[in-house]
C-alpha cells in the first residue's frame, strides 16, 4: 500500500517564477472535439498557457522522457487498453510534484477511487465531457484549489433571446427529461407569473404559493416550497403562478436567492423558464443560478439579443458562458448554422431542428414532445448532457450517478520513489 504523502497543487501560471525550462500545462488528447473541449474550458483559468496536443498517454511518455515535466499534465485515456499499468509507467518518467488530470471513458465509481486514491490522480472525468464540465472540475485545481464543494441541487435557468423562439418548450421538455426519465427529483420554475406556459404545456393547474414566497421569502421554507408546487410525475413538479393582469408582483429583494436555496434541499435540479424580460426576479434568477441556457431562432434578430445577453454578467456560481440552443434550424428562409455562428462569434452548443408538426400537436396535447423517440429527443438528450454531470454529477455508477469530494493529493506512486 502507498502512503499518503503532504498534498500539493499547483499554482496559478502567472505565479510561477522558478524553473523557466518548465511548463505550466501539457495535455495529450485522442481527438479535435477533446482538444477543442478543453481549450474552451480552461481559457478562462489557464489563459495561453495551454499545450495541448494529439495522442495518448504512451506519447506523452515518449515525450516527457526528453523534456520537462509540466506542472500539470492533461492524459486521455481514451484508447488505452490497460490504463492502470499505463499511469504506473507514466509515473516512471516524470517528476514527483507534477498535478495530473486525467479524461478517460471508463464510467466506474471503482476506477475513480483506484485512480484518485490509490495513485494520487488529482481528478478524473469521464466521458462524455463538456466545457462548464472542464471549467468547473479542472478550473480551480489549474489554479491550486480545489473543485468547489456545491451541496444540494442544480439550478438551469432557460431564456428566450426574445418572444416566440420556444424556449417555455425546451424548459419543459428538459424537466420531463430530468424528472420522468432519468428519475432525478425535478422542478420545473416558470417566474412569468402572468403568462407562463410551463404549466399549460405539462397540463397541470397552478396555485398562488410562488407569489406569496416572492413577496415574502422570509416565510419561505421546504413545507412551503412542496405545498405551492403542482405533481406532473413522481419525481417533476411545478412551481407555478397565474396572476391577474391588473395585478403587479411585490417582489422582495433577495426572494429568488432564498427561494433557490430552500428548493435546492429538495430538489436534483431546478429547470426555471425565466423569459428575456429586465426585472429584478428574472435578474436575480439569471445571477443566482449555475447555468443559463440561452434560446435563439435562426434569424438576425435572435443573434442581435443573443449577443446582448451574452453580456449579461456571469452569476458567482457560473463558469462558463451561456449554453447556446439554436431551436427551428432549417426553417424556411432562415439563416443557416454557419451563417448564425460567424454573426455570433462562437460556436453554439445544440442545434433543435424545425419540427412544428411533432411540437404543436405535443403541445395541443399537453404531453411533453421529448416523449417520442427521434430528433428531437437526441437533441435535448445532448442539452441535459450539458447542464448536467457538472460538479455533482461526475461519476456514474450503475444505480445513478455518485458524488466526488476532491481531496488534495500529489501522485502518490511518485512518492514512494528514491
Amino acid at each position: 500500500m502507498m502512503a499518503t504523502v503532504e498534498k500539493a497543487q499547483p499554482e496559478p501560471a502567472d505565479s510561477v517564477v522558478a524553473r523557466h525550462d518548465r511548463p505550466f500545462l501539457v495535455g495529450y488528447v485522442s481527438d479535435a472535439a477533446t482538444e477543442a473541449l478543453v481549450r474552451d474550458g480552461l481559457t478562462e483559468s489557464v489563459g495561453a498557457a495551454i499545450d495541448i496536443r494529439r495522442g495518448t498517454v504512451r506519447t506523452a511518455m515518449a515525450a516527457l522522457q526528453k523534456h520537462s515535466t509540466p506542472r500539470i499534465l492533461i492524459i486521455d485515456l481514451a484508447e488505452e487498453k490497460h490504463p492502470i499499468s499505463a499511469l504506473r509507467d507514466l509515473a516512471q518518467v516524470v517528476e514527483p510534484d507534477v498535478s495530473v488530470l486525467l479524461i478517460g471513458s471508463v464510467d466506474s465509481a471503482d476506477f475513480y477511487r483506484e485512480v484518485t486514491r490509490g495513485l494520487g490522480v488529482a481528478e478524473y472525468l469521464p466521458r462524455p465531457l463538456t466545457r462548464e464540465k472542464i471549467a468547473r472540475q479542472f478550473g480551480p485545481l489549474t489554479r491550486g484549489q480545489l473543485p468547489e464543494r456545491d451541496l444540494g441541487g442544480r439550478c438551469v435557468t432557460i431564456t428566450g433571446v426574445r418572444g416566440g423562439v420556444g424556449a417555455s418548450t425546451v424548459a419543459v421538455n428538459l424537466a420531463w427529461l430530468f424528472g420522468a426519465v432519468m428519475h432525478r427529483h425535478t422542478l420545473l420554475l416558470d417566474s412569468d407569473l402572468h403568462r407562463g406556459m410551463a404549466a399549460f404545456l405539462l397540463d397541470v393547474g397552478v396555485g398562488s404559493g410562488l407569489r406569496r414566497a416572492l413577496e415574502a421569502p422570509d416565510r419561505i421554507d421546504v413545507l412551503l416550497a412542496e405545498r405551492a408546487t403542482s405533481p406532473v410525475a413522481e419525481r417533476l413538479h411545478v412551481l407555478a403562478d397565474q396572476m391577474d393582469f391588473a395585478s403587479e408582483l411585490d417582489y422582495a429583494a433577495g426572494a429568488a436567492q432564498a427561494l433557490l436555496r430552500v428548493l435546492r434541499q429538495r430538489y436534483n435540479f431546478v429547470v426555471a423558464d425565466v423569459p428575456f424580460v429586465s426585472n429584478a426576479l428574472n435578474r436575480d434568477l439569471l445571477a443566482q443560478v449555475h447555468q443559463r441556457v440561452l434560446v435563439l431562432e435562426p434569424t438576425l434578430a435572435s443573434v442581435r439579443d443573443t449577443l446582448r445577453l451574452l453580456d449579461v454578467p456571469a452569476g458567482p456560481l457560473q463558469k462558463q458562458r451561456p449554453v447556446l440552443v439554436l431551436n427551428r434550424l432549417g426553417r424556411p428562409g432562415a439563416l443557416s448554422r454557419g451563417q448564425v455562428e460567424e454573426a455570433l462569434k462562437t460556436n453554439v452548443d445544440i442545434t433543435i431542428a424545425d419540427l412544428p408538426r411533432q411540437i404543436g400537436n405535443a403541445a395541443t396535447l399537453g404531453e411533453p414532445a421529448v416523449a417520442a423517440r427521434g430528433a428531437f429527443r437526441t437533441a435535448m438528450m445532448d442539452l441535459a448532457r450539458q447542464v448536467d454531470a457538472v460538479g455533482m454529477l461526475d461519476v456514474t455508477t450503475g444505480h445513478g450517478m455518485l458524488s466526488t469530494d476532491v481531496a488534495k493529493r500529489r501522485w502518490l506512486p511518485f512518492a514512494r520513489r528514491p
